[in-house]
């Protein structure tokens, strides 16, 4: 039986990648800052669905633990979704120097600094998929959002560069850029229904594409031409317009 890990395994789209991944029968690494709000989430899925389910402390801004917590995993993880991320209101972060440095460590630095351990493991072993969430507001800079917009940027070129480098290995990376989501991270936000996805439809098109080995997903697929548009606009136009 294969085994997930999901890192940011409390927020809402780590429990539904959970669920349906459960439901094909994987066993489950649920990690987060507070895996005591995993214990419901585990006993659930232990019982539901008769597989292991097992919780782990995981901070992704504490940078010097996270070697030992992927060596202490056992089994170790086929798959890998990191899942984890931050947002706050862009001229909060902008104002304060610690909500700046937490949107860059915790959609950034925290990010590559995991994944650069498992990818290492997953090149020895030749196998392996890992799968990174990003976000669509990292394909071009806008003034809503900008400072997390960068950070998923950054994001977005590291698991490009992943991809390209463990191909030959037989590892496989899956970029994924949901556009917006219902959680509780936009719960303040006035979403557009049409454009927003439910945190069971990125758990699904995530399955799909590790099935699949599909290299970058949409889970809205407009979103892939909304922002084909965006990054085409002329700079002289695009700095005019309030996004």
């Amino acid at each position: 039986m294969a085994t997930i890990l999901i890192l940011g395994a409390t927020s809402d789209i780590g429990r539904a990648v959970a669920r349906q991944f459960a439901c094909k029968r994987f066993d489950i690494h649920l990690a987060s800052r507070d895996p005591s709000k995993l214990s419901a989430l585990k006993t659930d899925l232990n019982i539901r669905y008769s597989i292991q389910c097992f919780t782990h402390l995981f901070d992704a801004v504490d940078f010097a633990s996270h070697e030992s917590f992927y060596k202490r995993l056992e089994p170790g993880p086929d798959i890998v979704v990191c899942v984890f991320g931050y947002m706050n209101e862009n001229e909060l972060v902008i104002d304060d120097p610690g909500e700046t440095l937490k949107t860059i460590n915790t959609n950034y630095t925290g990010a590559v600094s995991i994944l650069n351990i498992i990818a290492a493991d997953y090149a020895l072993q030749e196998k392996g998929c890992i799968v990174g969430i990003s976000s669509v507001a990292g394909e071009r800079g806008r003034q809503s959002n900008y400072i997390y917009g960068s950070a998923k940027a950054g994001f977005t070129a590291y698991l490009s560069g992943l991809r390209n480098k463990l191909y030959n290995k037989g590892v496989h990376v899956v970029t994924v850029l949901p556009g917006f989501v219902y959680t509780k991270m936009t719960e303040h936000l006035n979403l557009p229904k049409r454009l927003t996805a439910h945190p069971e439809d990125v758990a699904r098109h995530i399955y799909i594409a590790v099935q699949k080995k599909k290299n970058i997903i949409y889970v809205k697929w407009f979103w892939r031409w909304i922002m084909c548009i965006i990054k085409l606009m002329p700079e002289p136009v695009f700095k005019r317009m309030k996004l």
